[in-house]
């Protein structure tokens, strides 16, 4: 089953590992959270590998590793805004402490900016996992603060990116950066080889994860689709607005799932629809459907074309409707166990932890 990593550096010793994690939601998530998916992942992996990890997160993460919470419950249900960088920036300095007292060999950080302010702060390496797209959110380049600080720590900074587009799109010359890709438990998603005969779409609800273009391809065919994902407080209006009018008998709403509910969800569809509006970095739903056997129809942006073989694991279309609606009704000559083959040989989280877990000991020898 597992396929390592070829020419892995000599493991001299097991390592001392801090996993630093975003602290909304626990670990791993209840319900919506992919960086919280892939930090349980990462965490649990490696400790059954024998590597002491440390997992900076909220309270109530469940975790074989030791837990290390600086605030006394996840910050969405203490209602402290995104933009509030406090508590992770105590994160941050807690873990880095400990690590220039001698406590880790290596730092892993999923907080995007906020572990530059640290790095140079201990001879401890540290690499950083790019969870978000690294370009301009500003007409003017020059007046993103985030692109000017990453631009000034690229030459010290060991960054990993999710996919190749992630890269290739950043707006920042990285020379130490990597690609690994995202990966899935196979075990908790569960091979469905007949489908069903309705689409579905799931993310986090909001206009750039294409929730209306899938609405309105299924309304021009008469097609069944389930909705499911997570509307932040933010987005309540847009649900509402614009989504809640196409509710009906064919196209429901089933809320946020959880765990338990997701390779039901996943493998009774016939597709799953993903016509989305901006460059996403990965999409991990998108490999978790395909875990299930259910093949993806998206959009040609962002990491799409990395993660679904088109013709083989779904297609991969250009951003029109009518291109989306061809692919739908010829979706039905997708082999499903090829599909889930696709993912068990792409994006399995052994293949993540084997590809982290080289650059791990790469960083620590280079250290020495």
């Amino acid at each position: 089953m597992r396929k390592f990593i070829k020419n892995l550096p000599k493991k001299t010793k097991k390592l001392r590992i801090a996993q630093v994690a975003p602290l909304w939601f626990t670990i791993p998530p209840k319900g919506y959270g992919g960086i919280e998916r892939i930090v349980s992942m990462l965490t649990e992996e490696l400790t059954r590998r024998g590597h002491a990890v440390t997992l900076f997160a909220a309270p109530g993460s469940r975790t074989s590793a030791k837990l290390i919470s600086v605030f006394d419950k996840p910050l969405s249900e203490a209602n402290i805004p995104w933009s509030n960088p406090i508590w992770n920036l105590r994160n941050l300095s807690t873990a880095f402490e400990m690590a220039d007292k001698g406590a880790f060999d290596i730092i892993h950080s999923h907080l995007d900016l906020w572990a530059l302010f640290f790095q140079n702060l201990t001879k401890v390496p540290s690499i950083h996992t790019m969870h978000n797209p690294l370009y301009r959110t500003n007409a003017d380049a020059t007046k993103n603060e985030r692109l000017r600080l990453f631009t000034e720590e690229a030459s010290r900074t060991n960054i990993v990116f999710i996919s190749k587009s992630a890269r290739k799109l950043a707006m920042v010359n990285l020379p130490k950066s990597r690609v690994i890709y995202n990966g899935i438990d196979l075990k908790h998603f569960r091979f469905n080889k007949k489908g069903g005969e309705h689409f579905i779409w799931i993310a986090r609800m909001n206009k750039h994860k294409g929730v209306e273009n899938a609405i309105a391809a299924c309304e021009q065919i008469n097609a069944r689709l389930l909705l499911a994902g997570r509307i932040d407080p933010t987005q309540r209006e847009y649900f509402e607005k614009m989504i809640k009018p196409h509710l009906n008998e064919k196209i429901r709403y089933v809320g946020e799932l959880k765990d338990n509910k997701l390779s039901e969800f996943y493998g009774r569809a016939k597709a799953l629809l993903y016509p989305i509006e901006w460059e996403e970095p990965f999409g991990l739903v998108v490999a978790e459907a395909m875990a299930c056997g259910t093949p993806v129809i998206a959009y040609k942006r962002g990491s799409m074309e990395e993660l679904i073989k088109d013709g083989e694991s779904g297609f991969v279309v250009e951003s029109d409707i009518g291109k989306l609606i061809e692919a739908m009704k010829k979706v039905d000559t997708v082999d499903r166990v090829a599909v889930r083959k696709h993912t068990k040989d792409n994006f399995s989280k052994e293949r993540m932890v084997d590809e982290y877990e080289k650059l791990y000991y790469e960083l620590c020898l280079k250290q020495r």
